[in-house]
């Protein structure tokens, strides 16, 4: 896969790419990050990038002619035509089935927006897409960027070296992960769920699959209408909102 990313911050990547998955990533071939200053596709001396917008308001503006020209020239370049893709506030909201639609594209770029924003015709007519990664402020697209390229990266193949791995995760079907535990059995007089001692698959595999639910409805319950129920997980899923009705509320003040 071959992954382009334009931005005003061009070194803010230097140690990502050099570092864990990512970096096997790049070493084994499998990917190849391309970064490309905005700057560099200016035309003007003191290489413009921005401006007041129209309207009035505070801060500055992405201009589109510089993007423009970048993803012109990113288009000339082999291999393949690449899925654009804008990083903004205002797109839609990343999660695991847009990255997996996007790897399969093979080739993507990625613009890291600044300022207050960007010319909303770069978005409209030259990309494929928008997508945010969340519901917060940052100052700029690059942070982004990464969590994007950390996310594709780890669904190549060969990338992490056991597909079984990829498929267990958290969203993979819209559910958050199990608890997972290790060694020692017995921490600081924590202990390991008794059902992961028995060496029993079946019995380990159901509780994990009512800990993956239980734990998404308590704490990301607006997930659990987008999974892939079976007649047992909906049968789990009403005792716990059951018992959860019946739970004492420990907020309320006695009087």
């Amino acid at each position: 896969m071959v992954i382009d990313i334009l931005t005003l911050s061009p070194g803010y990547f230097a140690s990502p790419l050099q570092e864990g998955m990512i970096h096997r990533g790049i070493e084994k071939g499998l990917v190849r990050v391309r970064i490309f200053n905005l700057r560099e596709f200016t035309l003007d001396r003191h290489r413009t990038v921005d401006d007041r917008p129209f309207g009035g308001g505070a801060g500055m503006v992405l201009k589109p002619e510089p993007i423009v020209r970048a993803l012109t020239f990113l288009q000339g370049i082999p291999p393949g035509r690449p899925y654009r893709v804008l990083l903004t506030p205002r797109g839609r909201p990343l999660d695991q089935g847009i990255l997996k639609k996007i790897v399969a594209q093979g080739r993507l770029v990625l613009i890291c927006g600044r300022y207050e924003g960007v010319d909303e015709r770069v978005g409209a007519y030259y990309c494929q897409d928008q997508i945010s990664i969340g519901d917060y402020v940052l100052s700029g697209g690059e942070p982004a960027a990464l969590v994007m390229l950390d996310g594709l990266v780890r669904l190549i193949p060969e990338v992490l070296g056991s597909a079984e791995s990829i498929h267990q995760e958290s969203y993979e079907d819209h559910l958050l992960e199990y608890p997972q535990y290790t060694r020692p059995g017995n921490f600081e007089n924590h202990k390991v769920p008794d059902i992961l001692l028995t060496g029993d698959h079946a019995r380990i595999r159901r509780w994990r699959r009512e800990e993956s639910l239980a734990g998404t409805l308590t704490v990301r319950p607006e997930l659990i209408g987008k999974a892939l129920l079976k007649a047992e997980d909906l049968e789990f899923l009403a005792l716990a909102k059951e018992a959860a009705k019946k739970k004492p509320d420990h907020r309320k003040r006695k009087h």
